[in-house]
């Protein structure tokens, strides 16, 4: 979603864009499929259990191939290439690229990753994260680096009227801590809808089904189209990350058609949010994650969705992206 709504309003603004991306993506954004085929690889290499799992290489595969075809002009010409993926191949072979690498940081570092900044370390990578937060998760590795905050398309995320209750949306594994969303909201004596696709079954079946009832439930894993109206229905969107979240894309969301947020004070979360659009608790405190819930749902709507257009717009990302694709490209021909 991210890609995706940066490319298109890249593409709105006049930029030629090139979209690196899986098979099966939006062919309107100009793409370029990666070749995530296995069949090619012997036997014996997809049986050696030193490997890693097939996916893991045919990822290997995809992105070696869209590096090396823009690394031998099969592609581009580019001023700048943007790298979105949370693989390591990339920043590893930025200095072989005729043009400068830009690495939006998504996540906390991990081992693959950290590593490939580390090696790329001398040759200065270029950097932002998300939020202030991931931007000081990667300090000790490559020192201080701009943020730019992800965007939500604000003329798809609309507003919504509000008026049932709680919504939660988002990857139904354990981090994501839906349950105690299901425990505030029954605290709150609010009604409350779950959204999101089951990554993690045994997780779900053995935590989150038994809480299901009349006042709880997981109506699956909807469309874009479909959250937003369900978000937009909400008086109030829970999030109760259980883990420091990067950003926090499903309050930007939420905050976009409207609907006040209560939510954990964890990771990006609070860089996302304002006084006048949710409440915030103290990670892991159900009883404060209900009371804040309370006091979200009495927030103004209209308060809510004019802070996600200012602050949280793919329009406001995009400015934050072209300022640093100028800064960059600026660099590269001095």
């Amino acid at each position: 979603a991210h890609t995706w709504g940066l490319a298109r309003e890249l593409t709105r603004r006049g930029h030629e864009v090139t979209t690196f991306a899986a098979p099966g993506s939006d062919p309107v954004l100009n793409l370029r499929e990666l070749d995530l085929d296995v069949s090619g690889f012997t036997r014996e290499s997809r049986r050696d259990t030193s490997m890693a799992p097939e996916v893991v290489m045919a990822e290997h595969h995809a992105y070696l191939g869209a590096v090396l075809s823009i690394v031998h002009g099969d592609e581009g010409p580019f001023d700048v290439v943007h790298n979105n993926s949370l693989h390591h191949l990339p920043v590893a072979m930025a200095a072989a690229l005729p043009v400068p690498l830009i690495t939006t940081l998504h996540t906390p570092p991990f081992p693959l990753l950290e590593s490939a900044f580390r090696t790329a370390a001398h040759r200065g990578p270029l950097c932002v994260a998300v939020s202030r937060h991931t931007a000081s998760t990667w300090r000790p590795v490559i020192g201080e680096v701009p943020v730019v905050l992800n965007g939500v398309d604000t003329t798809r995320w609309v507003a919504g009227r509000g008026g049932h209750g709680a919504v939660w949306t988002g990857r139904l594994v354990p981090e994501k801590g839906v349950d105690h969303a299901v425990s505030a909201a029954r605290a709150a004596g609010l009604p409350l809808r779950i959204a999101g696709p089951v990554i993690d079954a045994g997780y779900y079946e053995a935590v989150v089904r038994p809480l299901l009832g009349r006042d709880v439930e997981h109506v699956g894993h909807l469309s874009t189209d479909e959250l937003v109206t369900l978000v937009g229905e909400a008086d109030v969107a829970i999030a109760s990350p259980l883990w420091d979240e990067p950003y926090g894309l499903v309050v930007s969301e939420a905050l976009a058609c409207g609907t006040p947020v209560a939510a954990y004070a964890r990771g990006g979360v609070p860089e996302v949010v304002s006084p006048l659009s949710a409440r915030l608790a103290a990670p892991g405190d159900v009883a404060l994650l209900a009371a804040a819930a309370i006091q979200a749902a009495t927030l103004d709507r209209a308060e809510a969705r004019a802070h996600a257009v200012a602050h949280c717009s793919v329009a406001r990302m995009v400015d934050g992206y072209e300022e640093v694709y100028g800064e960059v490209s600026a660099l590269s021909a001095a």
